[in-house]
Parts: C-alpha cells; structure tokens; sequence
C-alpha cells in the first residue's frame, strides 16, 4: 500500500470524523459531564467502554456497507438501506443539523464572553464568516482542514492532561452503585446513538475504501480515537472539583484552575477552529445531497451564492436554538434525537451489513 493510499484509507476518514464529532459540547467539555461525568469515575468509565464498542460496531457496518453499495452521500445510502422511507433520515438530520450548529453557536458565544467579554451573539458572527470562507474552497480543502486540526487537536489535548494530572495527582471519585452503573451504560448507549448519526453525512470522506479489513481497521483507529479524548476529559472532571460538573464549557473552567495562562488562549483558538470544523462538516454534507440532487435532475451545481445562502440560513436557526442556551441544548435536545436515529438507521444497519455479510464475499 502507497503511503498517499494508506492516509487515504487510515488517516484522512478518522481524522474527518473526529474533527467533525469532537466539536460542540465535546469540545467543550460538556456532552463529557452530561452523559458521563456526572455519574461518577466508575459508572462514567463503563459508559465510555459502552461507547467505544459501540462506535466500532455502527462505524464499522456503515463504512463497509457503503463501500459494498457505492453510496457516499446519504440519500443514495438510506435509498438503498431503508428503501421508500429513506427521507425520514434526511428530516431527523436537518433537525440533528440545527440543533448541533445551536450547540456550537452557543459554545462559541459562551467562549467569547468568558474570554473577551463580548456578546454572546458574537459567536454567531464568527461561526458565519469562518465556515462561510471554508465552504467555499471546496472538499478537497476541508478534508486536509479537518486532518490537520484533528491532529492538533490530540497534542492539545495531550498537554491538557500534564496539566490536568501534575495538579490532580490521578485522584478521582471513584463511589458508584449499581443504579448509577446501569446509568453510565445507557448513556453511553445514548451518546453514541446521537453522535454517531452524523457519519451517513461524512461519507464523502471514504471513497478509497476497497475491502472489508479496511473499512473495519478504519472504523476502530476511530473510535479509539474518539473515546480516548472523553476518557481524559472524564477523568479530569471526576478529579475536580464537583461545581466543573455546573460550567457551561466545562474544559475552560478546568483550563483556568490548573493550567497556566498562555494555555488558556491556545486552548480557546483550538476550540473555536473545533467548533467550526463541525460546522463545516455538517453543512458540507448537506450541500453535497443537495448538489447530488441537482445532478439526478440535470441542473447544474450550486454556485457561490447559494452555497453562502445555505450557510446562513442555517446558522440563523441555529442562532435562535442557541437562545435556550448550551447546557439545555445538550441535555433534552440530543437524547431525544438518539432515539430516532436508532430506529431509522442504526438498527436497519446492523440488520442490512448482516446479510450482505452472509451473501457476498470480498
């Protein structure tokens, strides 16, 4: 294998997933504490082990079963998985969409008011200009966007956590019972049904798959590299003090009590890039169904103007979600989507990669 083909199968889709999943609550801190932390280290753990099966399984079955139907846009894909009801996926993700963007235009507001004193309206205005010039310049671009910054991501995250554990010493809270066990499992479950229910979106990014060892190999590198990162963060927080579990960006607050100053900045700027990358990857998504549904009726693709119309109008709606606020977004809105989206597409899934698995060998 070349070295251009093994980034194209092992490193770009991880990295463009990543990018795209960890922003928002991830991010900052929060989706950790509302379905992990907040349940203790232990339970909290056991939750994260859930999720990690849980990515691999769903990730793994949905880049193979891509690669088998050529599907990678995400009507093709849930025409051929779902059949007549395949539009049922599209509503739930342009509700998944604005809720997402609302998350990360709130996030962002709250980064900008914490750090600068600026309105939190401002978030807004710089998730519109930023993701308007990334969109702008096309797939191939925000596909090398994506893996690079995923991969400053990790060395950010890398030096949070000598931060985190030089001050913490390792310690966490480490009660649980039962019922907060069982707890930490179903909100892994939970948190997986909603996150994951973006990858059909991310398709775009997993052409060069050719068989089934890489579709399966590429699908555990990301989910490992997916619940790494929430394990440090889980930690963190469990070793804290128990009011990081109130903050609104979590990871900020933590940043402000144990790590020096000039971090923090460093820290805000890689926020504010992960923000916009899972801006960008959502609405990149969106155009591209709607660019392929221009193309089965014979009209052209859609020029600048409407790329940026798009964009606004997207970010508008998710400006007046972001008005609920961060923590109230995250908590109610994405664990009624997750049940959606179990239904309309990780079940069918799992049912459809079973049998294409017993009828075709590759």
């Amino acid at each position: 294998m070349s070295l251009s083909r093994f980034f194209a199968v092992y490193v770009t889709p991880p990295s463009v997933f990543v990018a795209v999943l960890i922003g928002g609550g991830y991010g900052t801190g929060r989706e950790i504490v509302e379905f992990f932390s907040r349940h203790g280290f232990v339970s909290g753990s056991i939750g994260l082990i859930t999720s990690f099966f849980l990515f691999f399984l769903v990730l793994g079955a949905t880049f193979d079963v891509a690669r088998r139907l050529q599907a990678y846009e995400y009507a093709s894909f849930f025409k051929q998985l779902i059949g007549s009801v395949w539009w049922l996926y599209e509503v739930l993700y342009v509700l998944l969409a604005m809720l997402v963007l609302g998350v990360l235009s709130a996030a962002a507001g709250e980064t900008m008011l914490q750090e600068f004193g600026l309105p939190l309206n401002w978030g807004y205005w710089l998730m519109l200009v930023l993701l308007t010039a990334l969109l702008l310049v096309g797939r191939t671009f925000l596909q090398r966007v994506l893996t690079f910054w995923s991969a400053m991501m990790f060395i950010v995250f890398g030096v949070y956590l000598f931060f985190i554990f030089d001050q913490l010493g390792g310690a966490a809270r480490m009660s649980v019972d039962s019922g907060l066990a069982l707890a930490g499992i179903s909100s892994g479950a939970l948190y997986v049904m909603y996150n994951v229910a973006i990858a059909p979106v991310l398709l775009f990014s997993m052409r060069a798959f050719e068989t089934r060892v890489e579709s399966w190999t590429a699908a555990g590198i990301t989910a490992f590299a997916l619940v790494v990162p929430a394990f440090i963060f889980h930690w963190g927080f469990t070793a804290s003090d128990p009011l990081v579990l109130d903050q609104a960006v979590p990871m900020y607050w933590m940043i402000e009590q144990f790590a020096p100053s000039i971090f923090k900045t460093i820290f805000v700027v890689l926020l504010l890039g992960t923000l916009l990358q899972t801006g960008s990857g959502l609405i990149h998504g969106f155009i591209e169904r709607v660019e392929q549904a221009l193309a089965d009726t014979g009209q052209r693709s859609l020029n600048r103007p409407a790329r940026i119309g798009i964009t606004i109008g997207a970010l508008t709606i998710s400006w007046l979600l972001a008005q609920f606020g961060l923590i109230k977004l995250i908590g109610a809105g994405y664990s009624a989507m997750g049940i959606g989206f179990a239904l309309v597409y990780i079940i069918p899934l799992l049912l459809r990669y079973f049998i294409l698995r017993n009828l075709v060998r590759d």
